[in-house]
């Protein structure tokens, strides 16, 4: 039987084992620091994480011009990369896709569609011209030995350009990650030039997807900061709708995931979506008849991928640690180190040029003084090296430097061949061409600001000419989703019980909804409560008023007539129901339980009403039944009192007749950057709007198009060549170009179609005719200028109301005698508010 101190002196060796406190965090803290610095951030110098850096070094060794199979690169790559072949192909195809360091043939995938390459076997690749000339330079490279210490290899590449911001990066390390966009070639490169210009440059970035972006919340590229993107949406007709650019960071595949999801989900109404992306991207979107194309465009940006925001985080690595850096700190450190590789280049030239001279100057007087005969007496090869140094030593006290013995053996090595052959003419040629290179690499060194500059111009001239921005910028509207969802839902409502909600289909309907909606209820106590849309709601019994609530709508006014118990006297309210908490019940009445609600109306555009009160038959008051009109009430906040209607008891009050509305006309301003209507001043005022105004736009095709003044209408910015508040009794003037017969036209029309939302062509309805300019004062004189004799320019001018009177808008005009035109403006004759666009 074994004894306790046996089972002792067989366990003792458990205690025997290293400490574990500590080993975790010194592990996880390397592996963390392995995996910033080696795997995940890119480096501040060139720009390159080192997957990428290990694939362009490797490229670069095996580069002989021609293309090679990705397979045989990535097998080169892997003598320098520890991590497999699935790594260094994926990163190989993400830096091809970009289209600046590699060429690429063959099927690289595509990243609109998200379409995955083909296998590395079948495609090749090779650098690029610019990647040769910019990316490396063996004499200001500093190497490192590879991971397995068979290879060296670059610890950064000497990259002489913002390749981190043109290309942009992503990755994510332990706790930390990096997230850096895309910048435009040429704008990288003229903003460099404006930093060594000593001026603080902006920069925004610029997707290969295209697009438009809002880069207001930038906020320089760091942590905070937010990026939205929207795709280009065009109306191809009333029915269709055409995405033609996508966000940044989407593919079409995805893109159309996402918009059937949301017609799944009831937020648009849309038949169906097809890819028909080909050279060109084109989703084809077709709506259900009926749906508006304006509501459901920016019901696409709300709800779907149509619109992304990106979170930019610029994070790399500086001295071997991250650092969080602005996109404009990042552009001036890459400006920085360009100039100094420039200049360290520079002095390495320089060396060289000095030695070449310092040889091709020894070599001559080696030759020309036959130095080379005395070392035919010598004995030794030290008195070899001893008659050359005493022959030299008379010419050569300028040189730059001492003449030293491996000078003298390199003199030996000359041929007898090249001696016999020697030209002198030729030899002082060759040092006059090394001397005036000398002088240009002096001049450079002398100002590498100016040679920097010079540098990144010959950049952009050779590869900057096909670079031009695709991503558009723009400040975009915020689209409040209640407004532009589709009604997908249907409400209604049990009085007697006082239940609310989309589910209750056997009850009451109140009216179409979506289920992202809030809805407003008043109680016959005075009681008024929002609530977030359900099911089923309970709200309380005798609901005396249901429907959806717009948030921000400050156009719904409502009136209340209502007894307060206390005083006997009835009261008259007109209020808006603003700045409201779900949830919270507000008694808009009186307080006391004996209180009474007359009469409660609701009203979308403020209109008065005018209402009969009948008061109770054995008042007092002679005249026991009266009108009164809502319009003498001014609207005040939901928790005033009101006006007293009437201090004798009142038995009802019955509606008599709707008022116009009370409320100021709105002023509606038009955003010529986004095509879109707003009431935050945003671009050109368009007026003052009535609830029944509506907005003439004119458009650069010849066509006009009536709309109302909903903020939810979009227009095609680019293609709108005047837009102003409708005024039947206005004039429009035109001059357009007619393709068919080849003249131009001039014709004054009125307004006379009111079918809203649908274009009319006033040019003659051939595609080739083009509006030249429009006009609509209506007093004007019209001044065209053509070339006239001898190049001069010839100018003529009519008075509009005198030239042409005024006909239908299918009218084709006055011919004008003028074949060629190069100038039309319209000028006021009177004090007018100028209202022309012309396209010269």
């Amino acid at each position: 039987m074994q004894d306790d101190n046996a089972v002792q002196d067989n366990n003792d060796h458990l205690y025997d084992a290293p400490p574990v406190q500590g080993m975790y965090e010194n592990w996880f803290l390397d592996y963390a620091s392995y995996v910033i610095l080696d795997r995940a951030i890119p480096h501040v110098l060139d720009g390159l994480k080192p997957v990428q850096r290990r694939i362009l070094y490797a490229m670069n060794v095996m580069d002989d011009g021609r293309y090679h199979k990705v397979a045989n690169i990535i097998g080169q790559t892997m003598q320098y990369h520890p991590h497999g072949d699935a790594s260094i192909g994926d990163a190989l195809v993400n830096v091809g896709q970009k289209d600046l360091l590699i060429d690429t043939q063959g099927n690289w995938g595509d990243f609109r569609t998200g379409d995955s390459a083909a296998a590395p076997r079948y495609i090749e690749a090779r650098l690029s011209k610019f990647a040769l000339e910019v990316l490396f330079n063996a004499n200001t490279t500093e190497w490192q030995m590879s991971y397995d210490g068979r290879k060296k290899e670059p610890i950064t590449l000497p990259v002489k350009f913002p390749l981190l911001l043109a290309q942009g990066v992503e990755g994510i390390a332990v706790g930390l990650s990096t997230k850096i966009l895309p910048h435009n070639f040429n704008e990288l490169i003229e903003a460099s030039i404006a930093i060594l210009k000593g001026e603080n440059p902006s920069i925004f970035p610029d997707f290969q997807t295209a697009g438009q972006a809002d880069f207001s919340n930038y906020n320089g590229g760091l942590r905070g900061g937010k990026v939205r993107v929207r795709a280009k949406i065009e109306e191809f007709d009333k029915k269709t709708l055409l995405v033609k650019e996508i966000p940044y960071g989407t593919t079409t595949e995805s893109l159309k995931e996402s918009i059937v999801k949301a017609a799944d989900a009831g937020k648009i109404k849309i038949k169906k979506v097809q890819d028909n992306t080909a050279k060109d991207v084109e989703l084809a979107i077709h709506l259900i008849p009926g749906t508006s194309t304006d509501v459901t465009m920016s019901a696409l940006y709300a709800f779907t991928d149509c619109e992304v925001s990106i979170s930019p985080n610029a994070c790399v690595i500086i001295d071997n640690k991250p650092h969080f850096v602005t996109v404009n700190e990042l552009l001036r450190l890459s400006t920085e180190n360009t100039k100094a590789l420039l200049t360290q280049e520079l002095n390495i030239k320089r060396n060289e040029l000095k030695e070449k001279l310092f040889f091709s100057s020894l070599e001559r007087i080696f030759i020309e003084y036959g130095i080379y005969r005395d070392i035919e007496e010598a004995g030794t090869w030290e008195e070899v090296l001893s008659f050359i140094a005493k022959g030299l030593e008379p010419y050569v006290k300028d040189f730059y430097r001492p003449v030293v013995q491996e000078d003298i053996i390199k003199l030996t090595e000359i041929k007898i061949k090249r001696i016999s052959r020697y030209d002198a003419f030729k030899a002082e040629d060759l040092i006059q061409k090394l001397n005036a290179e000398l002088r240009d690499v002096e001049r450079h060194l002398s100002d590498t600001v100016a040679y920097t500059i010079q540098y990144f111009t010959d950049l952009k001239s050779k590869y900057g000419k096909d670079r031009l921005r695709l991503t558009k910028i723009a400040a975009f509207d915020t689209i409040q989703a209640t407004a532009v969802v589709a009604n997908n839902a249907k409400l209604y409502v049990n009085r007697k019980e006082g239940f609310v909600g989309m589910g209750l289909k056997k009850d009451e309907f109140v009216c179409d909804c979506s289920d992202i909606d809030d809805i407003i209820v008043f109680l016959a106590d005075g009681t008024c409560q929002i609530s977030k849309i359900a099911d089923k709601l309970f709200v309380g019994k005798d609901i005396m008023h249901l429907d959806v609530y717009r948030r921000n709508d400050e156009r719904m006014v409502y009136h209340l007539a209502y007894l307060e118990p206390q005083s006997g006297r009835t009261y008259v309210k007109r209020f808006q129901m603003q700045g409201i908490t779900r949830d919270r019940p507000y008694k808009l009445a009186a307080e006391d339980v004996n209180g009474k609600v007359y009469h409660f109306s609701a009203n979308p555009n403020g209109e008065s009403e005018v209402i009969t009160v009948y008061l109770s038959p054995n008042c007092k008051a002679k005249n026991k039944i009266f009108d009164y009109d809502f319009a003498e009430l001014d609207i005040k906040g939901r928790n005033a009192q009101g006006n007293i209607l009437t201090k004798y008891p009142v038995k009802r009050a019955k509606f008599k007749q709707k008022g116009k509305s009370t409320l100021d006309a709105v002023e509606i301003f038009y955003d010529t950057n986004v095509g879109i209507l707003n009431k935050d001043k945003l671009g050109k005022s368009l007026g003052k709007f009535e609830s029944n105004d509506q907005i003439l736009i004119i458009y650069k095709n010849g066509d006009y198009e009536l709309t109302t003044h909903d903020l939810t209408n979009r227009y095609e910015a680019e293609q709108v060549l005047h837009i102003e508040k409708l005024r039947l009794e206005n004039v429009i003037s035109a001059l357009y170009y007619d393709a068919e017969d080849r003249n131009y036209y001039f014709k004054r029309f009125r307004i006379e179609t009111n079918t809203l939302a649908k274009k009319f062509n006033f040019v003659g309805g051939n595609p080739k005719s083009k509006l030249t300019a429009i006009s609509t004062l209506q007093n004007s004189e019209l001044e065209i200028s053509s070339p006239g004799p001898a190049g001069r320019v010839q100018t003529r001018r009519v008075k509009v109301n005198d030239f042409e009177e005024v006909k239908g808008w299918k009218s084709i005009g006055r011919r004008i005698e003028e074949r060629v035109i190069t100038q039309v403006l319209f000028k006021a004759l009177e004090e007018e508010e100028e209202a022309g666009e012309n396209l010269f």
